[in-house]
C-alpha cells in the first residue's frame, strides 16, 4: 500500500514539475505563445469558453462517444464469443474486424457522412466501429485462456454449455474482457471529435477546427484538455465496474479450488 501511495506522489510530482517548467519556458519567452500557450493560458481559456462553447460542444461529444461504446461491448461481446465458438466465424471473420481496425479514420469518415449527415448517429457509430476490435478480441483471448479444469468441475455437476459460458467461462476472462474495454475508452472520445473535425455541426472537432483556423493555440489545447478528462472519466468508471463485477470471481475461484 505504502508502495502505491510512493508511486502515485512521484506521478504528482513529476507531473507539476512539468507544469512549472513549461510556465517558466512560455513567460521566459523561451517559446512563443502562439506556438505553445503556458498551462496558466490554457487555464484562463478553459474558464472563459467554457459556459459559452466548451459545454455545449462537451455535451455532443460526449453522448456521440458513449452512443458508440456502450454499443460496441455487447456487439464485441458477442464476435468475441463467437470467434471463440467457432472455428468457422472465427475463419471468416477474424480477419475482416482486423482490416476494419487498419482503415484510417479520414478514409471512412466521408462516407459515414453520406450515409448518416452530420448527426450525431453516425459518429456514435464511428466510435463502435472503432471500439468493436479490442473488446472481441481480448473476449476471444480470455474465453482461450480458462483452465479446462474449471469446466471439468462444471460439467461434473452436470452444467450445461451455455451456463458453463456465461458462469464459468465469461467469468474467468472477465480480467481479459475488461482490458479490451479499456483499450476502447482510449479511442472513444478522441475517435468522435476527429470525426466531428472531418464533419459534423457542432462538438469538439468543431471547436478544435475553429480555433485551429483562427490560430487559437489556448482554446485547443482547452478542448484536448477536456477530450482527456472524459477519457479518463471512461476509463475510471470501467475499472470501478471492473472491481464490483470481480467480487464473485474471487469467490468463484475459491469454491473451485476448495
Amino acid at each position: 500500500m505504502k508502495k502505491n501511495g510512493y508511486r502515485i506522489w512521484i506521478g504528482i510530482g513529476t507531473f507539476v514539475i512539468l507544469l512549472a517548467l513549461w510556465q517558466v519556458c512560455v513567460c521566459a519567452g523561451k517559446v512563443s505563445p502562439r506556438v505553445l500557450s503556458s498551462p496558466w493560458q490554457i487555464l484562463l481559456c478553459l474558464v472563459e469558453y467554457w459556459p459559452s462553447v466548451l459545454s455545449s460542444a462537451t455535451l455532443i461529444t460526449g453522448l456521440e462517444g458513449l452512443l458508440g461504446f456502450l454499443a460496441s461491448i455487447p456487439l464485441g461481446l458477442a464476435l468475441g464469443v463467437g470467434l471463440y465458438s467457432s472455428k468457422t466465424v472465427q475463419a471468416s471473420l477474424y480477419p475482416l474486424i482486423v482490416v476494419a481496425q487498419m482503415l484510417p479514420l479520414i478514409t471512412i469518415a466521408p462516407l459515414f457522412i453520406i450515409w448518416f449527415g452530420f448527426s450525431p448517429v453516425g459518429k456514435g457509430v464511428m466510435v463502435a466501429v472503432f471500439s468493436i476490435f479490442p473488446i472481441a478480441v481480448q473476449t476471444f483471448r480470455g474465453l482461450e485462456r480458462v483452465p479446462e479444469e474449471y469446466v471439468d468441475v462444471a460439467k461434473s455437476c452436470g452444467a450445461g454449455t451455455f451456463w458453463i459460458l456465461f458462469h464459468v467461462k465469461l467469468r474467468l476472462a472477465a480480467p481479459q474482457i475488461f482490458g479490451g474495454l479499456k483499450i476502447a475508452t482510449a479511442y472513444v472520445f478522441a475517435t468522435a471529435a476527429t470525426a466531428e473535425y472531418l464533419g459534423a455541426r457542432n462538438g469538439l472537432g468543431i471547436v478544435l477546427q475553429s480555433a485551429f483556423e483562427s490560430f487559437q493555440t489556448p482554446l485547443i489545447f482547452s478542448a484536448t484538455i477536456v477530450i482527456i478528462a472524459m477519457t479518463a472519466l471512461l476509463w475510471a468508471s470501467v475499472a470501478i465496474s471492473e472491481r464490483i463485477i470481480s467480487r464473485p470471481r474471487r469467490g468463484f475461484l475459491k469454491l473451485g479450488k476448495g
